[in-house]
């Protein structure tokens, strides 16, 4: 994840870069990015639109809920501020900073590059507090999950293994959703990511380790993505998702693990192989474990040395460029080991940390109730007196208390797996907090720069969701696993995308008759769903073709076709390419 979180900064750098270049000041006179209104002359500072009649206009029509905040580039950059803070639109619903209007009105127009090097900076700590939430935390829960519940590998693979990987993807998708504005932007990030993984991250699979793909997977994973790209193209066409059609992404994917599990008992039959469980908590550390009984450590020691996010022979190996980043990630890592416990069934006491599990009990409790829609029900007063915050620290505290007094260091607890259900709902709200804030920030990038939802979508958020993955299965693939990592290319994304769009859409069911608008960009979604269906395509026909042989060759034509589809992308944003 190390090498994903540095590959985040730069690109995002790089990004904000181009930006700066293009300098979002001259942009308010004449905009690089785009047009106005669908209209294709650039924006010129000599235009009418500037003079203080259309600005009252402006605001009329913005008042009356019909003019969109991106509006803001057609003023002078004096009269930014007051257009974003008299426009509905401009508005957020949640999430704790505003953005926008930090970057509008809380510095001088001249020196907007500022707030958003500031920003970038920013969205880099925020997809890795994302990622190491998900990985070291999330993920962990619910393999010990799985575990105690004794599922099998195929079944936990596909169910709670697989919402792991793609937590971030799924939880930015819900929280973009959850607002009209954004929603293209989960739509950009869900094929945006689905392009990236089955053309770069398949490609350099294939080109760290040419390899003979298994058959019979690979065909079943591509036909479920086709089936859920096509699906997702209907509801695009008719821009709307109904409750049947919600329920239907759900459905397919119930299929899907339907047909994984019937494929791996065939399988097994057929080859007549026993596996042992994945989870088995047998190992061979137990052959090696030393003769002489350790020291037992105090009360102290434990807590310490469990907040300690450090290895010291793993530091002394580093270079320096790791160790600074470590450094800079280190209030993050902290702050998630004080808030989310993890339950490790591969280890022999299952991570109890008796001091530090009982900590997390209150700290983690508090921040949750404190960052669950923007703290709202924490801040809620109860018979307007007493806070909502404050009888969850109570209650917390008489239940940690209990835990400490009645339990041991050197034994963790029969209940000790409950401890992993609670850091999954601490590692849920904590993911689903970060991802507001993403979304609300990239949001932001988009009304400043002029650049669509969409197009944020299926560039930033999806890099920034997929980039780990790219260094991950690669890393995997030279390891000697090619086959698994291509796995892990097409199992991931059908769950991000079935669950990703599927699940929220229904959460939003209620609240809008059971039947959800989804605006499209156009012809950019169009090429955003007809990229992803012919890199499908392709790999379905040509894969066989070869005999499911993945080579170097055909790892760099995906490669390749990556980089065409994003500049088509950008050409489309920049009305270059139209109908």
């Amino acid at each position: 994840m190390m090498a994903g979180d540095a590959a985040v900064i730069w690109f995002l750098l790089g990004w904000t870069v181009t930006c700066i270049v293009t300098d979002p000041l001259a942009a308010a006179e004449s905009y690089p990015f785009g047009t106005v209104a669908g209209k294709s002359e650039p924006y010129s500072s000599k235009s009418s639109i500037f003079n203080g009649s259309s600005f009252s206009l402006l605001l009329e029509e913005g008042s009356s809920g019909t003019m969109e905040c991106r509006g803001v580039i057609q003023l002078n950059g004096s009269q930014w501020c007051s257009f974003v803070k008299t426009t509905e639109d401009c508005k957020i619903d949640s999430g704790f900073i505003d953005y926008l209007q930090g970057a509008i009105c809380g510095f001088h127009h001249n020196l907007l590059p500022l707030p958003i090097v500031l920003y970038v900076i920013w969205l880099v700590y925020l997809f890795t507090f994302l990622g190491a939430t998900a990985e070291d935390f999330f993920c962990p829960n619910l393999a010990a999950i799985s575990a105690s519940l004794k599922l099998s590998h195929n079944v936990a693979g596909v169910t709670f293994l697989a919402l792991g990987n793609g937590a971030p993807d799924v939880f930015s998708a819900i929280v973009a959703f959850s607002d009209p504005r954004t929603a293209n932007l989960a739509i950009g990030a869900l094929f945006g990511a689905g392009i990236f993984v089955t053309t770069v991250v398949a490609g350099g699979v294939a080109l760290a380790r040419p390899f003979t793909v298994a058959s019979r997977p690979f065909l079943r994973d591509v036909i479920f993505y086709m089936a859920a790209v096509f699906w997702t193209f209907v509801v695009l066409y008719f821009q709307s998702i109904d409750l049947g059609q919600a329920l239907g992404y759900l459905a397919l994917y119930a299929v899907y693990v339907f047909t994984v599990i019937i494929s791996s008992i065939i399988y097994k039959k057929g080859k007549n192989q026993a596996h042992d469980s994945l989870y088995s908590t047998e190992s061979e550390t137990s052959e090696y474990q030393s003769l002489i009984g350790e020291e037992p450590k105090s009360t102290k020691s434990i807590l310490l040395d469990s907040l300690n996010p450090i290895d010291l022979q793993k530091w002394r190996r580093k270079h320096l460029p790791w160790k600074i980043f470590k450094c800079l990630k280190l209030p993050i890592e902290i702050l998630l080991r004080i808030c989310i416990p993890v339950v490790d069934s591969d280890q022999e006491d299952h991570n109890w940390k008796r001091p530090l599990n009982c900590l997390q009990i209150i700290t983690g409790s508090l921040v949750c109730i404190l960052t669950f829609k923007s703290g709202y029900y924490g801040l809620l007063l109860i018979y307007g007196q007493f806070p909502v915050w404050a009888l969850v620290l109570l209650i917390t505290l008489i239940l940690a208390a209990l835990i400490f007094f009645t339990t041991k260091n050197e034994e963790p607890p029969k209940y000790h797996c409950v401890f992993s259900f609670l850091g999954f709902l601490f590692s849920i709200v904590l993911i689903n907090t970060v991802a507001t804030e993403i979304v609300n920030l990239l949001r932001a990038f988009g009304i400043i720069f002029n650049l669509s939802n969409t197009v944020l979508g299926l560039t930033l958020l999806a890099w920034g969701n997929s980039i780990g993955d790219l260094f991950s299965d690669i890393t995997i693939a030279r390891q000697g696993y090619p086959r698994m990592a291509i796995a892990a290319c097409f199992g991931g994304i059908i769950f991000n995308m079935l669950f990703g769009i599927g699940l929220s859409s229904l959460f939003q069911m209620p609240y809008n008759n059971n039947v959800l608008e989804i605006k499209h960009d156009g012809l950019l979604d169009w090429i955003l769903v007809g990229s992803l269906g012919l890199s499908l395509i392709m790999s379905f026909i040509f894969i066989p073709v070869q005999g499911f042989k993945l080579k170097r060759l055909y790892g760099i034509i995906l490669v390749v076709y990556y980089i065409m589809f994003v500049v088509v992308a950008l050409l489309t944003e920049a009305n270059i390419i139209h109908l």
